[in-house]
């Protein structure tokens, strides 16, 4: 009975495990063929694209299904239609959510999302809800390799960001949208190793949670990020304070 309990143990990971490879292949996959059709299929003149292909490759999908995503975003091919959506919510405690969706169908995108956030304690808004508590920008997450709040600033001012926000261990440079790319290549040119590099939705204000209301946050953001239609999910979680 043990030996058999062992496989059942592992045979139940290997399971889990693919599903999740699986889920990480068809969000990439439409990553892709969105954001070809919405800037065009050259990598080096698509930012979008060019991290999407990359994190694709690292994470060992084909040549093949790569390109074959591509031209199905450009035209080139015959595929599903996949479209870009934005939906608002607030969790537990008043957080502020925005959730970026790739769907090849909105109503049963909007009748998913809705069945999470009723189950986990949330709202799902009326677009404009919350959006307005949310920037736009560029963000590009950097190693800090222990250099001085002071140095980072002035590396901050000599490239053009906008604004800078520092952690112990990383660091991100705020840029407008429209500045991301450039900005990008001049942090690489002073041989810094980018994290990630992409247009996200930061925060003006940060909402503080008791520990319950951050518990229950917790399950709703992850249940929301394991759903296959959405592609980011942000909030105004203060994450390194609990009232």
């Amino acid at each position: 009975m043990a030996g058999h309990s062992k496989w059942a143990n592992i045979k139940h990971r290997k399971n889990s495990q693919d599903t999740k490879k699986s889920k990480i292949f068809t969000k990439l996959i439409k990553e892709i063929t969105v954001s070809t059709r919405l800037f065009g299929d050259d990598v080096e003149s698509n930012p979008r694209l060019r991290k999407a292909v990359s994190v694709a490759k690292s994470n060992n999908i084909p040549f093949e299904k790569i390109d074959r995503a591509i031209k199905k975003g450009s035209g080139d091919l015959e595929g599903v239609s996949y479209y870009q959506c934005t939906y608002e919510g607030y969790g537990p405690g008043g957080v502020a959510i925005i959730i970026e969706v790739i769907t090849d169908n909105k109503n049963r995108t909007v009748s998913e999302l809705r069945n999470i956030f009723t189950k986990n304690n949330g709202n799902l808004a009326e677009n404009g809800s919350v959006s307005w508590i949310f920037d736009k920008k560029g963000e590009i997450i950097t190693e800090r390799r222990n250099k001085s709040e002071n140095s980072l600033f002035n590396l901050a001012v000599e490239i053009g960001a906008d604004d800078i926000l520092i952690k112990t261990e990383l660091f991100s440079l705020i840029t407008k949208p429209a500045d991301l790319m450039e900005v990008s290549e001049l942090v690489q040119n002073k041989g810094y190793s980018i994290k990630s590099s992409e247009i996200n939705m930061i925060p003006k204000t940060m909402q503080k949670v008791k520990k319950k209301e951050y518990e229950l946050l917790i399950k709703l953001l992850d249940h929301l990020e394991k759903n296959d239609d959405i592609n980011k999910v942000f909030s105004n979680l203060d994450w390194e304070k609990l009232q």
